[in-house]
């Protein structure tokens, strides 16, 4: 053993001692006092050492293995691994599905975080069984957690959260959980998050279009019930708020059909992207024009909806990202309000 080596045990900390030596052991390493390949104590030695229980040191040496951070040789001992995870942040990012706009969030979150993270992608399809499962298995072994929270109930609709995931989300420290896209768990503690308020963010943003919809003569909202991933039914509540408010006459279908009754000075917000496919098609076999004869609003920015002139809706999912980095490269525990707006194109 190196006399360098330096496990430091804080009888007074809640946080577990298997969780002291992991964090002694890599920040060891980050710090240049055990090398790459350097024989490290046995788990007898080192609980004798330290005053530990043999099952207190097995546990963080797994932990450090399944990291990669250690190996065992047999017959020899333990020796430090090469890895790329020693000196880095390491996040476990959970996202309730593998949506475009998800990805956005997640490409931006590790373009801010930089050279000096590790971040591992779990995608937990709004399951709840899944995605208690994840986290259970990853408690402990990261440093950041950053989970979008998103489900669905028996009859597929749309649910922020159970009593089964805020119980999974209670056991994370608070210092380590941020909360992405959703503000509504009612978690205790301080903890970072970065939200949509999806009622009055579709609301203030169709406020927003008020000049060009007042061209129209009736809305049409197409919300998908009993889908494989939910939407929030909070922005069926804000959609029916701003048509109420306005004064305008307006429905709400679960899907475009094929055959449309398509009807001039109609204007359509979609939410699937099939949907804004199948219409445009329509509209464009019947020969209507998009902004003139028919209006349409997409919900959510891709790069192609801005390519073909779409009008859309959208929170801004590349500041959602840069926000979450700030956070945990900060370590800001703050609540805020994600950039939500209406972009004008041609297509209204």
């Amino acid at each position: 053993m190196t006399q360098t080596f330096d496990i430091k045990i804080n009888e007074a900390s809640r946080i577990p001692k298997y969780k002291q030596i992991v964090d002694s052991i890599i920040n060891d390493i980050s710090k240049g006092n055990l090398k790459v390949g350097e024989k490290i104590p046995s788990i007898n030695e080192l609980s004798e050492i330290c005053y530990l229980s043999r099952d207190t040191v097995e546990k963080a040496y797994k932990q450090l293995k399944e990291r990669k951070i250690i190996i065992s040789v047999k017959g020899k001992g333990f020796y430090t691994a090469k890895t790329d995870l020693i000196i880095k942040v390491n996040v476990l990012f959970l996202v309730n599905k593998p949506s475009t706009y998800k990805m956005m969030i997640y490409d931006s979150f590790v373009k801010s975080m930089g050279v000096n993270s590790h971040v591992d992608l779990s995608v937990y399809h709004c399951d709840e069984g899944l995605f208690i499962r994840t986290l259970e298995r990853s408690i402990g072994g990261y440093d950041y957690y950053v989970v979008m929270p998103h489900f669905k109930d028996g009859k597929m609709n749309h649910v922020s959260s159970t009593p089964a995931v805020l119980k999974t989300l209670e056991r994370i420290p608070k210092d380590k959980l941020i909360i992405v896209d959703n503000s509504k768990p009612a978690i205790k503690g301080d903890y970072g998050s970065i939200f949509q308020d999806f009622e009055e963010d579709i609301f203030n943003a169709l406020k927003e279009g008020l000049l060009k919809l007042k061209g129209y003569e009736k809305i049409i909202l197409v919300y998908p019930n009993k889908f494989t991933y939910p939407y929030p039914r909070r922005i069926l509540l804000g959609f029916r708020r701003f048509c109420i408010e306005h004064n305008f006459d307006f429905e709400i279908l679960e899907e475009i059909y094929e055959d449309m009754e398509l009807q001039s000075k109609d204007v359509y917000i979609t939410i699937k992207e099939r949907d804004l496919v199948t219409l445009v098609r329509q509209i464009r076999t019947k020969k209507l024009v998009m902004g003139k004869d028919m209006g349409v609003i997409s919900y959510n920015e891709t790069p192609l909806k801005e390519l073909l002139g779409i009008t859309v809706i959208s929170t801004n999912f590349k500041a959602m990202g840069e926000t979450a980095a700030y956070m945990v490269l900060n370590n800001k525990k703050e609540k805020v309000k994600n950039i939500f707006k209406y972009i004008e194109r041609n297509s209204v």
